[in-house]
């Protein structure tokens, strides 16, 4: 973390989080763009596709009922079949390209048409020729017996307007048949122009959801960065507040909370540095009267046989708290160097037997512990950080578990797996995920008798120092404290490594 501050720019970090919100926003912009077009090109084809079929089948129909009143007084009383036949043709003459079938009741078996090949009565509806020959009422509204009717049908998959009127009660009845293709070549080009205008508003509604989403997502991209940079403890990151709306409003309460969590973490921090530098200014103040006690307790030692029996017990219980208070701020010193990040690794490479072998004899543990160790399982370590983890962990397992102290070592591909168990009740499920806690004692009796509480939390850092780590479980029978470490030590953090741990060489969980 720096002093001076820094200003979230955008990055592509978020962008894989905000695909999704833009596709989203995109969608909805789309799905209302396409609602909207479909919507008024749908009614913009209805209404011109009923007004120019509206308008051709009006003008065939008034063109038919004009030629049709026109030409039909030249048919003679007692018209015969070329007579009807005259009359269609010259009706269909009209220029309007329609085609008229005339039937006549007293010529039963003549059909005339303009295009008899195409044309006939048989073409046309039957519900239009039942109107066609259904006289109505004479009433003031009105005043014929016969009226024009029309109707759309398709013949051979083409479109007509089919049109039919009797003349007089005696004459003939006159069917017109008008193609509505050119109508209808007219509606599919309309359609077809209305479907690449849907397609443009599409097109055009993702281009502008697209600029307002990069509009709208760029300051969520900038916070999603400026927050990901303060998680990562970037505590000085603050966002440029432009303009005055919603998303200035949360810049703005970012930068205050961001201001405010910094505030906060710089006091604890000043705090905790302090309660570092009490803890190992008192270690330091403290060891060296402690050395001074230690010489002279070592000396009551050696003289507590002949000393009076009455003092004895208490020359001894000297000794063993001034031992033990000796111990404490020897780990009180080394926590102090790990959470100040000071600890350091004077790695050389060792056989892990070997060195556990030496850890066993140099504290008379032989006779407690059983051994599975082949040598040649080599790891580059630091052995005197590597002899306290063993140290504690085979030590824990002696005072709680009782013997015999299984150590088991074996290889797991790049690293090496040391197993270490016990022959005791093993650990309550309540108090496993607290082994390795500064100064946690299960038994809560026995706090001011035993150990300090440090020891596993101390042989825990040591194992993170050299990239491994160390986990507690219960075994078939008694605890089993698993240390794995790398055959070569991996950069891991030196600072606040043991600040969750805790227990000690001669305190367990168990």
């Amino acid at each position: 973390m720096t002093d001076h501050q820094t200003t979230a720019r955008f990055s592509s970090g978020p962008w894989r989080r905000l695909r999704s919100l833009r596709v989203r926003l995109i969608a909805v912009f789309a799905a209302v763009a396409l609602l909207t077009a479909v919507s008024a090109s749908g009614i913009a084809y209805w209404l011109n596709r009923d007004a120019v079929l509206k308008r051709a089948q009006d003008t065939a129909l008034n063109d038919f009922r004009v030629s049709l009143s026109r030409n039909v007084s030249n048919l003679p009383l007692s018209a015969t079949c070329e007579d009807l036949n005259a009359l269609a043709s010259t009706v269909a003459s009209s220029g309007l390209s329609y085609d008229v079938v005339v039937a006549d009741p007293a010529l039963p078996d003549c059909i005339a048409s303009s295009s008899p090949a195409q044309y006939t009565l048989a073409n046309v509806p039957t519900a239009l020729r039942t109107a066609v020959g259904k006289p109505r009422e004479i009433t003031e509204s009105n005043q014929y017996t016969y009226h024009l009717y029309w109707q759309r049908q398709n013949l051979d998959g083409r479109p007509f307007v089919i049109g039919g009127t009797k003349v007089v009660p005696t004459g003939p009845t006159a069917y017109m048949f008008k193609s509505l293709e050119n109508e209808r070549a007219d509606l599919n080009t309309l359609g077809w122009s209305l479907a690449i205008a849907t397609l443009l508003a599409l097109i055009g509604s993702a281009l502008l959801a697209q600029a307002a989403s990069a509009t709208v997502l760029r300051p969520v991209r900038r916070l999603g960065d400026a927050a990901r940079r303060l998680g990562e403890g970037h505590l000085d990151t603050r966002l440029e507040v432009e303009g005055s709306d919603e998303l200035a409003d949360l810049a703005r309460t970012f930068n205050r909370t961001a201001e405010s969590l910094h505030e906060q973490v710089e006091e604890l921090s000043a705090r905790e540095a302090q309660s570092r530098r009490f803890v190992a200014d008192m270690s330091h103040e403290l060891r060296t009267p402690l050395t001074a006690m230690t010489a002279v307790t070592d000396i009551l030692e050696d003289e507590a046989q002949s000393l009076d029996p009455m003092i004895e017990p208490a020359v001894r219980l000297v000794v063993s708290e001034t031992r033990r208070l000796s111990d404490l701020v020897e780990n009180l010193m080394e926590v102090t160097r790990f959470d100040a990040g000071t600890a350091k690794l004077v790695a050389d490479e060792v056989d892990i037997a070997d060195l556990i072998m030496s850890c066993i004899d140099g504290r008379a543990w032989y006779d407690a512990v059983e051994l599975d160790a082949p040598r040649g399982v080599r790891a580059v370590v630091d052995p005197r950080r590597l002899d306290v983890v063993f140290a504690n962990l085979i030590g824990n397992a002696l005072k709680h578990g009782g013997s015999p102290v299984r150590v088991r070592v074996r290889e797991d591909g790049d690293s090496v797996v040391v197993e270490v168990s016990d022959s005791g009740p093993g650990i309550p499920e309540d108090v496993l995920p607290h082994v390795f806690d500064r100064f946690y004692k299960a038994d809560k009796g026995r706090a001011r008798s035993e150990g300090s509480g440090l020891g596993l939390s101390i042989a825990m850092a040591n194992a993170q120092i050299h990239g491994g780590t160390i986990t507690a479980a219960n075994g078939e029978v008694g605890a089993v404290f698993t240390l794995t470490l790398p055959r070569t030590p991996s950069p891991a953090p030196t600072a606040d490594t043991a600040s969750g741990s805790g227990s000690a060489t001669e305190e367990s969980a168990q």
